[in-house]
């Protein structure tokens, strides 16, 4: 099974940020989050350049020992040359910001040659971010082709605290409309300003996967708010199908 098949098999689902997790305890939490049914964690790369924070880098990423796939999320200006650091440090799938780059056409493409290292022959799942003021007509033809999902961002990137757009949940919708007229089984994801409140509305509009961090990781109960979240996509996808 490759990566974007396991992938595929985990949707609907949450990928769970690591920058609200008690990083002493490490191990304990993806432990817990492997027992409560999560099967990815997520790495938000922050250089303090494409947005104000400052975050870790690809030492971090290698240093989490987990069988959850390793999603990481790099918040960084022309990536391109960063990019074999993470795959060598173990990410799964790799999201970069169509802001980001001059060129993210050839970023996506010099992605999509390169091998991760969780098995022999297993390519990156290539990730393609949007800003929320960022217009949907930056997914031209060409990006789509080279892009396994799009992430929508409902949050600006670098500040905390930030309530979802309230765009987000209209931009979804139409993103599925793009997906499906490029004729490519791409995911939708949607990263920022997710909780308990809003996260079925979110899986509801069409969100296979879906960025969470302080509502699972709030000091408190993180089992349970695991299990809490990843109920209520099942349940806001069910009643999109309905």
């Amino acid at each position: 099974m490759t990566v974007l098949d396991r992938l595929r098999s985990l949707c609907p689902t949450i990928t769970v940020g690591l920058l609200t997790a008690d990083v002493m305890n490490l191990g304990a939490e993806l432990r817990i989050l492997g027992e409560a049914g999560v099967g990815l964690v997520h790495f938000d790369v922050m250089d303090g350049c494409f947005c104000p924070s400052l975050t870790a880098g690809p030492f971090f990423v290698k240093g989490v020992h987990t069988p959850l796939l390793k999603d990481v999320h790099l918040m960084v200006r022309e990536p391109l040359d960063s990019l074999s650091a993470y795959v060598a440090a173990g990410a799964d799938m790799v999201t970069v910001h169509v802001e980001s780059a001059v060129h993210v056409h050839r970023v996506l493409q010099h992605l999509g040659g390169m091998d991760g290292v969780r098995e022999p022959g297993a390519k990156i799942v290539r990730g393609l971010a949007l800003n929320p003021g960022t217009p949907l007509d930056s997914l031209t033809a060409p990006l789509l082709a080279e892009t396994e999902m799009i992430s929508l961002l409902a949050v600006d990137p670098g500040w905390s605290g930030q309530k979802m757009a309230p765009s987000t949940l209209e931009r979804v919708a139409r993103v599925r409309e793009i997906v499906a007229e490029s004729g490519r089984g791409i995911l939708v994801c949607v990263d920022g300003g997710i909780n308990r409140e809003n996260v079925a509305a979110v899986a509801e509009a069409g969100a296979d996967l879906i960025v969470t961090g302080s509502a699972v990781f709030d000091g408190k109960d993180p089992a349970g708010n695991a299990a809490l979240m990843l109920s209520l996509v099942k349940d806001g996808a069910s009643r999109r199908r309905a």
